[in-house]
């Protein structure tokens, strides 16, 4: 069944919009002759033209490895990559380029810091703490330190509106406690936490701080130096970027400190069979070849979101998130999960007797894009008693009609099991 957008006329249109939505490529398709609705942007997101573009001009005209040519191929990538490690710095308001690492992703960033400051600071009977609502990827890594050092994972709880209890934060952060890893937006549910507390009492007690801000960097304008944490991770799919591309930020003392990720080329400054010395920070934790067009389509993306604003972005998506959550409160046989305080961009919930997974096939069927599932977060699912939800989450790029086809189609899947 076609399915005809539907203006509502309640709220204000979001026309002056449409240029930028009309940047995306792969927004404008039909799936299963329906138009695109795509609301799986904290899974990833789509990519606007110019990024495209930047990936599609390294390899047309630039490509070579950089670092290590002499050849003008060479020293134009190298000019173009290196240049993206200042325009992450600005855009994140480090004080330092040479605090920021290429990674392949959030995963690969937090992975980084566990295995070498974290392996250094962490011993046995010290403590590393992280959330319930954490995805697995600032979960897994520092189970696996904690099992091989012979420390305890701490966890922050939740409520079950799904924002973090911090009332026991000074007790739970101890002088055991050596490292805090907290995501700064949930995934799963949207929660935005009270990042800023969490790591002013970390500091009190000489803890290092991992912020994972996968979920916050296309939503919100960030500053580490603000923030004051030690180490923040984000991956360029996640904010209009390439995927397998991503980036480490963290304070140049201890970059200093650090031993190298991974062993290789590029990341050495001699090497014999009796001894290998290390390149300066950043460069010392980028071993082999870099995902060069990765990187300088992150540069794009960047340019992008700075181009559009956060001034545009924040309330676009904000009245978004305000209206879906008004349009399946009004739902018979749904239920929202998790209402925290202060949340952006995700909502997600269950249908009675509905698993999530046939959910979604039906609704892709009329060209609605949804995830369903644990979200990489099965712990949280656990605290709220689902084995899986459906996740609705909206970028720049959505618009009313967007909220309008997911309510029409949730209403198919209940008319089909009921």
């Amino acid at each position: 069944m076609n399915r005809t957008p539907q203006t509502n006329e309640s709220c204000p249109s979001f026309s002056h919009l449409d240029p930028i939505r009309r940047r995306f490529p792969c927004l404008q398709q039909e799936i299963h002759g329906n138009p695109l609705v795509y609301l799986d942007s904290a899974a990833t997101t789509q990519k606007p033209t110019q990024v495209l573009q930047a990936v599609e001009s390294f390899y047309q005209e630039d490509c070579s490895n950089v670092h290590r040519g002499v050849h003008t191929l060479s020293e134009r990538a190298t000019i173009r990559y290196e240049a993206v490690r200042a325009k992450v710095a600005q855009f994140i308001h480090a004080p330092d380029p040479h605090g920021v690492i290429f990674t392949s992703g959030t995963t690969e960033a937090i992975n980084l810091v566990a295995r070498t400051i974290g392996r250094d600071r962490v011993s046995s009977g010290d403590q590393v703490l992280i959330s319930t609502m954490e995805h697995h990827a600032n979960i897994v890594p520092w189970q696996m330190l904690c099992e091989e050092q012979g420390a305890k994972l701490v966890i922050i709880p939740c409520t079950d509106d799904g924002d973090l209890i911090l009332d026991d934060l000074q007790s739970l952060i101890t002088d055991r406690t050596k490292v805090v890893s907290i995501g700064h937006v949930s995934n799963a549910v949207g929660t935005m936490h009270d990042i800023q507390n969490v790591i002013a009492v970390a500091r009190e007690k000489g803890a290092i701080t991992m912020i994972d801000s996968a979920q916050a960097i296309s939503h919100l304008p960030i500053d580490v130096e603000q923030l004051g944490c030690d180490f923040l991770a984000f991956s360029a799919h996640k904010m209009y970027g390439p995927t397998g591309t991503g980036v480490l930020w963290g304070r140049k003392e201890l970059l200093d400190q650090m031993s190298p990720w991974q062993g290789g080329g590029d990341m050495i400054r001699t090497v014999t069979f009796e001894n290998s010395t290390f390149a300066d920070v950043p460069w010392k934790f980028e071993a082999g070849t870099p995902h060069i067009a990765g990187v300088i389509g992150l540069g794009a993306a960047v340019d992008f979101i700075q181009e559009v604003g956060f001034e545009t972005i924040q309330p676009h998506e904000q009245q978004l998130l305000e209206k879906t959550v008004t349009r399946l409160d009004q739902l018979d046989g749904l239920t929202i999960i998790g209402r925290p305080e202060n949340r952006i961009s995700v909502v997600s919930f269950v249908l009675d007797r509905i698993h999530p997974h046939d959910a979604g096939t039906i609704m892709d069927q009329q060209g609605v894009a949804i995830r369903a599932g644990h979200h990489c977060a099965m712990p949280l699912m656990s605290r709220f008693g689902v084995a899986a939800t459906i996740r609705a989450s909206f970028a720049i790029y959505n618009t009313l009609d967007d909220i309008d086809a997911l309510v029409a189609a949730i209403e198919s899947v209940q008319e089909v099991f009921n």
